[in-house]
């Protein structure tokens, strides 16, 4: 068929739903819609829910080999994504080269979205039996979502949720950054860069594969004042499983760098041979600032280091912790903690994820230094590299409990293990952490001049 006499095919009444979506594979159609939209670059850096949303709004046009399915000029009815067959896109009839393709698109590929107006600017011809899914326009505020982990603006959202979040600059492509109102330290805080390297890469797969397991190594430490960029490889894609390697980068120079693996949920075999520790609930235990006011009130502490904690800076951290030993077991290589988000978190398993995977950084190195504290001393302490493996959901705005345990220390490096456990004892997430642990170099006095 000529071009210039293909007509727009609509959509046969009514499609065969059944022969299109089993192209999509085995399963419900709506999960396995929900599956196809998550494949599409364009669509994977949205929450969660407004994914499954669009699944349940999309429609499906069908066009033989030769149809127009848009024109130059012409509106068109919304986003198109090719689900099956390929199109061509072209300049039209009086441009020059006008017989060459521009290029041709394939599944996965998109148009229709980005114009600034509602009029095409090429042409699309089916090159072969094509199948597109359409978002009809009066759907698109779901293509722009107010943060990539909720859709709607909720004022409740939490400071964790606020930091986790990311600027998508391009496909792959995040920002970062660290809040004013977040705590910081010297350099960015280790579990910042985990949970933002995690969300980023967790914005490249499609939302019904959770991360499992990641693997991370620092390599400089970070600037707080700056900005990060996160550039996310795409390492694999399968049925079951993705694989994604996370580059953070601050000045054009790597600082971090994270691997994680991605799996659908499946049904298997099941056991847990951990056992949580038998410690008090959360409601019996004092917070840090509870703690710390307790401190600045108790005369057992000398009026001079009360008066300069008073002085002192606090910044309530976006986790609630609740430490189940009292003092006296700072020693032990062992700590174990209850903590949650402080605040309300969007219902997105990727962004509680990302939480923990925050949290886990917090207190972690320091357990192998508690055998070697003593009065006066300074230490100094690195993230080296950092795991998780998530064997379960998890909600980080309920109370989890931090079981951390230091097996060994030695040159200049620190070992923690950790285990989290949700409050009806089920094992959520295992962990390991090497650090770097020193102490203190103190600096000689400037010499007086003999003169």
């Amino acid at each position: 068929m000529d071009r210039e006499e293909g007509k727009a095919a609509p959509a046969q009444s009514p499609p065969n739903l059944g022969a299109i979506l089993a192209n999509l594979g085995p399963g419900c159609h709506w999960c396995a819609v929900t599956e196809f939209l998550g494949q599409v670059p364009l669509l994977q850096c949205l929450p969660g829910s407004s994914i499954r949303r669009i699944a349940e709004v999309v429609q499906i046009k069908r066009y033989e080999p030769g149809d127009y399915v848009a024109r130059e000029g012409e509106p068109v009815d919304g986003l198109y994504i090719i689900l099956d067959g390929q199109a061509e896109v072209s300049a039209s009839a009086n441009a020059e080269e006008a017989n060459r393709p521009d290029y041709v698109l394939n599944k996965y590929d998109y148009f229709g979205y980005g114009t600034n107006s509602s009029d095409h600017q090429v042409n699309v011809v089916a090159l072969s039996k094509l199948t597109c899914f359409i978002l009809p326009n009066q759907y698109g505020h779901l293509l722009q979502p107010k943060t990539i982990w909720n859709a709607e603006e909720t004022p409740e959202h939490s400071l964790l949720e606020r930091i986790l979040h990311l600027e998508p600059l391009e496909v792959d492509i995040f920002r970062g950054f660290t809040l004013p109102e977040a705590p910081t330290f010297r350099q960015v805080f280790g579990g910042q860069l985990i949970g933002q390297a995690l969300a980023a890469a967790s914005k490249t797969v499609d939302c019904l594969k959770m991360v499992h397991s990641l693997h991370a190594i620092f390599l400089v430490a970070g600037d707080n004042n700056m900005p990060i960029i996160y550039q996310v490889h795409r390492a694999r894609d399968g049925s079951s499983f993705a694989t994604r390697k996370v580059e953070a980068k601050q000045k054009g120079l790597v600082i971090f760098t994270l691997i994680a693996s991605f799996q659908k949920e499946e049904v298997g075999f099941d056991h847990q041979a951990a056992i949580m520790p038998n410690v008090p609930p959360p409601e019996q235990l004092l917070n840090l600032e509870e703690i710390r006011e307790r401190r600045l009130t108790d005369p057992r502490f000398p009026t001079q280091y009360r008066n300069l904690a008073a002085k002192k800076k606090f910044t309530p951290w976006p986790i609630e912790m609740r430490f189940c030993e009292d003092s006296a077991s700072q020693h032990k290589p062992s700590l174990n903690y209850w903590f949650r988000a402080r605040g309300k978190l969007s219902d997105d398993q990727a962004l509680h994820r990302c939480v923990v995977a925050y949290a886990s950084d917090l207190l972690y190195s320091g357990v192998s230094l508690n055998p070697h504290r003593e009065k006066g001393l300074k230490t100094y302490s690195l993230s080296l590299d950092h795991s998780i493996w998530f064997h379960k959901p998890v909600k980080a705005d309920d109370w989890l409990l931090y079981v951390i345990e230091s097996p060994s220390a030695h040159g200049g490096r620190g070992f923690v293990t950790g285990r989290m456990f949700n409050r009806q004892g089920e094992l959520i997430m295992s962990l390991t952490q090497e650090a770097l642990i020193r102490r203190e170099k103190t600096r000689e006095p400037n010499p007086r001049p003999k003169l």
